[in-house]
C-alpha cells in the first residue's frame, strides 16, 4: 500500500472509496499510510442501499443488477470520484457470509469491485470469488486483490 500512496503523492493524484462489504477496510489501509491524507480524500461506507443511492448510485441500477452486481460497483465508483472529484474512486460491493434479508440475491463470497478513472472516463472491473476464511481474512485478501489492479491501473 504504500507504493501507491507514494506513487499517487508523486502524480498528484487522489482517491476515494465506497466500500460495502468491505467496511472501510480499504480506506483503512490507505490511510494507515504515512503522508495518504495528501491523496486520500473521502472514504464511504454505504452498507444499505439507501446510503448507496444517496451517495448517487443510480436506484434503477440495483432495481436492475441487484446491489451485488458489477454494475452497482461500477455506479459506486463513479459516484465517489465525482462527489469527492477524485482522480480515483474504488466501489466494492458483495456478500462475505452474510444472508442479506433486504437483499436476498446474490451468492456467497463473491464481491465485485469497480476502480473508476476520472480522467479517462473508464472503469476497470473485478470479480472476486476465491475468498476463503473469516470476515476479516476475506477482506485482507479483498484489498490485496484491489491493491494489484490499483497499481496496475494508476
Amino acid at each position: 500500500m504504500k507504493e501507491l500512496v507514494n506513487k499517487l503523492i508523486k502524480l498528484n493524484k487522489t482517491i476515494s472509496t465506497m466500500e460495502s462489504c468491505t467496511g472501510g477496510f480499504l480506506a483503512n489501509s490507505i490511510t494507515n499510510i504515512e503522508g495518504s491524507s495528501k491523496v486520500f480524500k473521502f472514504g464511504a461506507v454505504t452498507y444499505s442501499n439507501e446510503y448507496k443511492i444517496k451517495m448517487g448510485v443510480d436506484s434503477n441500477i440495483i432495481d436492475k443488477y441487484t446491489v451485488y452486481s458489477i454494475e452497482t460497483a461500477i455506479e459506486m465508483s463513479k459516484a465517489i470520484s465525482i462527489y469527492t472529484n477524485s482522480n480515483y474512486g474504488v466501489g466494492i460491493t458483495g456478500k462475505l457470509n452474510k444472508q442479506d434479508n433486504n437483499n436476498p440475491f446474490g451468492s456467497n463470497n463473491i464481491v465485485y469491485v469497480s476502480i473508476y478513472d476520472k480522467e479517462k472516463d473508464h472503469a476497470y472491473t473485478m470479480t472476486i470469488e476465491d475468498l476463503f476464511g473469516n470476515r476479516i481474512d476475506m477482506k485482507k485478501q479483498i484489498v490485496d486483490k484491489i491493491l494489484i489492479l490499483l497499481k496496475n491501473i494508476v
